[in-house]
Order: C-alpha cells, then sequence, then structure tokens
C-alpha cells in the first residue's frame, strides 16, 4: 500500500495542468453527490479501508460498500484508485 502522502507528491507532480472547463467539469460532477458521500470519498482519497472508513463515520461497513459503489457510478469512476484521483483532482483533499 503506498502512502497517502506518497500519492499525494506523485499527483501533483504528474498532475496534468487542465484547462479551466476541465475544472468546472469536475466541479459539477462532485456536485452530484451527497453530503455524506463526500465524506466516504475524502476518507477514501485518505487511503482508509471500507472498515477503516466505517469505523471512523459510525457506519456500517456495508453501508460504506453501498456509498461508494454510488459514488463511482455518479461520478462515472471506474474504481477505487480513479476516485483517489478524483478526491485529488476537486481538492477535497490535498497532499501532506
Amino acid at each position: 500500500m503506498v502512502s497517502p502522502r506518497v500519492t499525494g507528491r506523485l499527483l501533483e507532480k504528474f498532475r496534468p495542468h487542465l484547462p479551466d472547463d476541465a475544472t468546472t467539469a469536475r466541479d459539477e460532477r462532485l456536485s452530484r453527490i451527497s453530503a455524506r458521500e463526500r465524506e466516504v470519498l475524502v476518507q477514501v482519497g485518505c487511503g482508509l479501508s471500507n472498515a477503516e472508513i466505517a469505523a471512523a463515520l459510525h457506519l456500517a461497513e456495508a453501508t460504506v460498500k453501498s456509498h461508494l459503489g454510488r459514488i463511482l457510478h455518479k461520478l462515472e469512476l471506474r474504481d477505487r484508485v480513479q476516485a483517489v484521483i478524483f478526491a485529488y483532482e476537486s481538492r477535497l483533499i490535498r497532499p501532506v
């Protein structure tokens, strides 16, 4: 497992500089998820497992899995890795 700190540095170094319309599109996609889904996305972006997210947010692990599935669907993401990248690119989390 790669530490969130290392991931953040890599993302900052290799992140493409996107035009303003790409930033706007990301912001619009972010508005598709609920506040609770956003909390889950932040935790995913920090590298937490479903069990760790469940404990941190006082949820059942099955609820976390449901939230994550809805997040991936609503944001049109393929997997957890893309969710982490999206969290960094949308500035929900920042490299440490």
